[in-house]
């Protein structure tokens, strides 16, 4: 079937194979390459570029029949070479556009596309695209969230070219025992202070770190260390500027005509017209590209919730056709990309930030679900902050902060994120929120991350919060790795690094995400201690006990209730003086037994078989972690 006709009815999912520039020759057999582009409403099109000294009228296109696409062929047209459509509106007026399927781009504030060879680059990662599971199946999936502009700077304060980020991001998160990391938005953009959201290039990786062959060799290298590669991608909205996909042709092309649902209003932006076919095919499209000619492992939606809803950040809006705020088109969208990436790229996560109550995100569409992946849970974040954040002697009063999660947290197959948007504007550092003076501030962090990693849900943590960072993330800064150079920093990132590892082959932590078989409430209702307990459950009934004393008072000789009598081992303690901890536990057998009898009283606890408790000395401010004997 014509691929401009399925690109016209919604149903080309490699429209870039079609439109755009691609190297070619003509009948004459010169090299050259080939455009085209999707413009119905313009009068005429033509190409100017470096090849043609900018001069549009020797590079002219023609109209392919009613399909709205202009095409054409350029001979001597070069790799490299820079390049705009000339786009004479109906009302003779002449805009010069960026290719909207371009696969380079000039580095801001330049904005020409740039001439490429997709076919540029030999992979190397065949073993792991061969080797990954369904993103249906049971993982353990802990993301490291990465700002590629921020993380690290060339000496001389420059970015970083893609190939040296690829070896010594990898290293870092192999060392630390991550298994993914999520880069905030790599598509072109032209300011770095949308830190990406405002795409401008959605086929184009960012030129500020290198080429596309450098990008597809980061992506290599990292799958090479057995990590997954998930981007942020932004079909919500698009920005306004001249050059881009705004008023494309002249007209509301991209956009929805009626600005009541064609703008956002918010941001400034422009937002997609999802009921437009070709729009769909754009989109849709440009999913697939990422997931299959850069060997993307998942793409994470962006602001998914203005997507769902027509009255999202308005005041002036329209209904749908029931009189609802529900935007049917959207949701439509969403549901036929995810279909299509679900059934032809099963290992691909398809991970939505959404933070209203919308039922069934990540449930298939026979159960009338949007048939995501994974969703972010917003709720348990802000819960969890917010606790995290109160006065150790207000913390009683909000108990119900921590535990409410647990009454939906089988609801959807959810993320827990702890994300770049919690350490901007004003809402400091992770290690900032903490309440008390230093020390406590550092074992109250600790106690967070064990909580994150001990609740049901994959993870996600923004960088910098692994080394305590005090200074809100700023885009235009490298993370403050000196602070390495402090023990309290070094070991609150070892305590990070042992509980990464430990994650990553506790089946107990991540086997049984998805329901109550994985996890019971021991201590839910100790408000006046502030302590926490529960047990996280194996398929094999393995049972792991979690203890979170969140007040920075021990408490010696707590009891705990248990399913199961019998010794338990305790196999993590964020208070073990390794990680800056207290070392209570050691303080209180000291000068009672001998040394051996010392690190057993340390490690190894009875629960009877009359009582069925646990007596434990817990620490202060501390997450602890017991394993049945």
């Amino acid at each position: 079937m014509d691929q401009a006709y399925l690109f016209n009815q919604g149903q080309d999912y490699m429209s870039y194979q079609l439109l755009g520039a691609r190297p070619d020759s003509d009948l004459q057999n010169r090299p050259g390459y080939r455009f085209a582009v999707w413009a119905p409403a313009a009068v005429s099109v033509s190409v100017a570029g470096t090849f043609n000294d900018w001069n549009p009228d020797r590079s002219p296109l023609k109209r392919m029949g009613q399909t709205g696409i202009w095409t054409g062929f350029v001979p001597g047209a070069r790799q490299w070479d820079r390049y705009k459509y000339a786009v004479c509106d109906q009302l003779g007026n002449i805009c010069l556009k960026a290719d909207p399927f371009a696969r380079h781009s000039e580095t801001r504030p330049a904005n020409a596309s740039i001439l490429y060879d997709p076919d540029d680059y030999q992979w190397q990662d065949h073993a792991w695209m061969a080797a990954r599971k369904s993103a249906a199946d049971a993982e353990a999936l802990n993301i490291y969230e990465v700002h590629l502009g921020s993380w690290r700077h060339n000496s001389d304060g420059s970015f970083m070219n893609y190939r040296t980020i690829a070896h010594e991001l990898a290293d870092y998160l192999s060392d630390m025992g991550y298994t993914a990391v999520e880069l905030m938005p790599i598509m072109e953009h032209p300011l770095d202070a949308s830190w990406g959201y405002q795409v401008s290039g959605y086929y184009s990786v960012t030129s500020r770190h290198g080429t596309p062959a450098d990008f597809k060799y980061f992506v290599d290298i990292l799958h090479q260390k057995q990590l997954r590669v998930i981007l942020d991608w932004v079909p919500a909205h698009f920005p306004r500027d001249e050059f881009g996909l705004a008023r494309f042709d002249g007209t509301p092309l991209y956009e929805h005509a009626d600005s009541r649902r064609g703008e956002q209003q918010e941001w400034g932006t422009y937002v997609f017209d999802f009921g437009k076919l070709e729009v769909q095919s754009f989109l849709i499209s440009n999913a697939w590209f990422w997931l299959d000619e850069y060997h993307i492992d998942g793409l994470r939606l962006d602001a998914v919730s203005s997507m769902l809803y027509l009255n999202y950040g308005r005041s002036d809006f329209l209904t749908n056709e029931h009189g609802g705020v529900e935007n049917l088109d959207a949701v439509d969208f969403i549901r036929k990309l995810n279909t299509l990436i679900r059934t032809e790229k099963p290992a691909c996560l398809m991970i939505a930030e959404e933070a209203t109550p919308w039922p069934a995100v990540t449930r298939p569409l026979s159960e009338q679900g949007l048939g995501f992946t994974h969703k972010w849970n917003m709720g348990w974040m802000n819960d969890t902050l917010d606790y995290m954040g109160q006065d150790y002697a207000l913390r009683q009063w909000h108990h119900h902060q921590l535990t409410f999660s647990l009454t939906y947290a089988f609801s959807e197959r959810f993320i827990l994120p702890l994300s770049h948007d919690e350490v901007v504007h004003g809402k400091k550092s992770l290690i900032n929120r903490m309440p008390g003076d230093y020390w406590q501030k550092f074992a109250c962090l600790r106690t967070l991350f064990v909580w994150q990693m001990t609740h049901p849900g994959s993870k996600l943590t923004f960088m910098g919060g692994e080394i305590g960072q005090f200074i809100e993330w700023r885009f235009d800064e490298p993370l403050e790795w000196f602070l390495l150079d402090y023990e309290a920093h070094r070991q609150l990132q070892d305590f990070v690094r042992t509980l990464n590892r430990w994650y990553q082959i506790t089946p107990a932590l991540w086997e049984q995400d998805s329901s109550w078989d994985g996890f019971r409430w021991l201590i839910a209702n100790d408000t006046n201690n502030s302590v926490f307990a529960y047990e996280r459950i194996e398929q094999t009934g393995k049972r792991l006990v979690v203890i979170l004393n969140e007040t920075p008072a021990p408490l010696p000789g707590y009891t705990i209730p248990l399913q199961a009598p019998g010794r338990y081992q305790l196999i993590l303690n964020s208070d073990d003086l390794q990680f800056g901890g207290s070392g209570y536990l050691s303080r209180q057998a000291d000068g009672q037994e001998s040394s051996d009898e010392k690190t057993a009283a340390l490690r190894i606890f009875e629960a009877t078989r009359q009582t069925q408790q646990l007596t434990i000395d817990l620490p202060p401010l501390c997450g602890m972690v017991l394993q049945k004997c």
